[in-house]
């Protein structure tokens, strides 16, 4: 099942995927499960699919904005330098433990949205990466139970201001600016995704392949990063785990190759689709 959230005639809602519409579950299933994230947090994946099943698509697809997948997440915990081909064109060493730091719900876009090069900077990078998305909060969660933890995967291009990025040894100030980060198209379902380590993913700017990599080589899979993550706080139904990227980062090329206004960057993983946004300048 495809889940995805949106606006439609000014109004925030989420729903299935169903053909080429969209099942508004927002109206159909009323206040108490009025967001994707509320949806999760209620344990009601199981009626979301009854009435998709069942019901006839309410709005197209097509020309429907969409937002971010959680548009209001708890937190979102990305984690770094989680590839060795990564590590080793930034020039790094492995750490024993993952390096986690926080996005913000602010500094993320859904697809088809725009992503926003702010005006202090032209170091604006992509990184294609898989988000998780937790379905059963808990603490604590031991690595050989996390996947039922887990509600879908969906696709994430953690936008990076590298120079902003670069003015610390802290990674959060290159990391969320707003509109930087694209989170989409939908959410799918864990079980159509049951071994999150089977999937490839490939970053296009421009049509252009900058990455491609297999999540089995992931220095920290995603069981493992939610039994770390779940120790230090409680994860909630629907926060996102942005798993890392891969080596073929733009600032880490000769010359460095950085995502310009105008430019169609495009994430794309096996068994999710396709993420893709425009890049336009920060207004004046």
């Amino acid at each position: 099942m495809k889940l995805v959230s949106f606006v439609s005639q000014g109004r925030p809602s989420y729903g299935v995927v169903k053909g080429g519409g969209v099942i508004d579950l927002g109206s159909r299933l009323g206040d108490r499960r009025a967001t994707l994230r509320a949806l999760l947090a209620a344990g009601a994946l199981p009626e979301a699919q009854r009435v998709a099943r069942d019901a006839a698509p309410d709005i197209e697809l097509e020309g429907l904005e969409l937002a971010p997948v959680i548009p209001d997440p708890d937190k979102i915990i990305c984690v770094g330098l989680n590839y060795r081909a990564h590590v080793e064109e930034t020039g790094r060493t492995v750490t024993e433990k993952p390096t986690l730091f926080a996005r913000f719900a602010g500094s993320q876009v859904g697809h088809l949205r725009p992503l926003v090069k702010p005006k202090v900077s032209d170091e604006f990078d992509y990184e294609g990466e898989l988000a998780v998305v937790i379905g059963n909060g808990g603490r604590h969660i031991p690595a050989e139970r996390a996947l039922e933890h887990v509600a879908g995967y969906s696709c994430y291009n953690e936008g990076s201001i590298r120079d902003w990025q670069r003015h610390t040894s802290q990674f959060l100030a290159g990391k969320s600016f707003a509109g930087t980060g694209g989170f989409g198209p939908w959410l799918v379902t864990a079980d159509e995704i049951p071994d999150p380590s089977r999937l490839t993913l490939e970053t296009r700017l421009n049509g252009q392949v900058v990455q491609h990599t297999t999540t089995d080589l992931m220095i920290t899979p995603v069981p493992e990063l939610i039994a770390y993550i779940s120790t230090i706080l409680p994860l909630l139904p629907g926060d996102v785990i942005v798993s890392g990227t891969c080596g073929g980062v733009g600032w880490r090329r000769d010359p460095p190759l950085f995502m310009r206004p105008g430019d169609v960057a495009e994430v794309e993983i096996s068994g999710i689709g396709v993420l893709r946004n425009p890049v336009v300048a920060e207004a004046a």
